[in-house]
């Protein structure tokens, strides 16, 4: 059946958040007189979201009111300034308009709230581009789920065997898989130094986004 949709994952995949994750965390630390941290600490568990990287910024009880107070002021944070430092992964714009050109149509499914995630599409000038925008309040199921996969395949009138779904966490896979959509992993997003993305069974694994290029030609050409 011919590929006619990609559908990206957001942090770690299409977009690169870390950065304000990562200035939120050491303002934080900041404002409490304590040395940063090092990045990697905050980008490796961005997947984890908010809860994952207070742990990774702060040595908290992860039960204690402590810690869901930091979480609470983190967000807040967030809430502000998600889209400060946030950007396109290098050469992803240019997909994007590849994929554009080939006349496909591509979105986002996400686990990030649509509070975040909606702001940050649109300052980025992707709101505009993107056909598709699934969040947690759109379904009763995340990811791992199929349910925002298959949601985001209903709104764009696609069978989900004709949608690539990209990531770079093994819900992703797990959710695209699911859904009956073909899966790419992706190596460079935020992913525990433990983990392998080789192991996540997608179809196929990437290492930097200009390879993606060459996948969708691939799989624009067998269709």
């Amino acid at each position: 059946m011919s590929l006619r949709a990609v559908l990206f994952d957001m942090d770690g995949t299409l977009l690169d958040t870390a950065p304000d994750f990562i200035a939120i965390i050491q303002d934080m630390r900041h404002n409490r007189g304590l040395e940063p941290v090092p990045e990697a600490c905050i980008r490796t568990v961005a997947s984890g979201g908010a809860k994952a990287m207070i742990l990774a910024g702060f040595e908290v009880d992860p039960d204690s009111e402590v810690c869901e107070a930091l979480r609470q002021e983190f967000l807040e944070h967030y809430s502000q300034r998600c889209a400060v430092h946030s950007s396109l992964f290098e050469g992803m714009d240019e997909l994007l308009r590849d994929i554009e050109q080939a006349k496909l149509s591509w979105g986002v499914v996400t686990n990030k709230p649509l509070r975040f995630a909606e702001p940050i599409m649109q300052q980025l000038g992707l709101a505009s581009r993107s056909a598709v925008l699934v969040c947690p309040e759109h379904v009763q199921r995340s990811k791992p789920d199929p349910e925002p996969v298959l949601l985001a395949c209903q709104q764009l009138g696609l069978q989900p065997a004709e949608v690539l779904f990209i990531g770079d966490d093994r819900r992703d896979i797990e959710s695209g898989q699911a859904a009956g959509c073909r899966t790419l992993a992706v190596s460079y997003g935020y992913i525990h130094p433990q983990d392998n993305a080789h192991h996540w069974g997608a179809d196929a694994v990437i290492d930097q986004p200009s390879d993606l290029r060459k996948i969708l030609d691939q799989a624009i050409c067998r269709c």
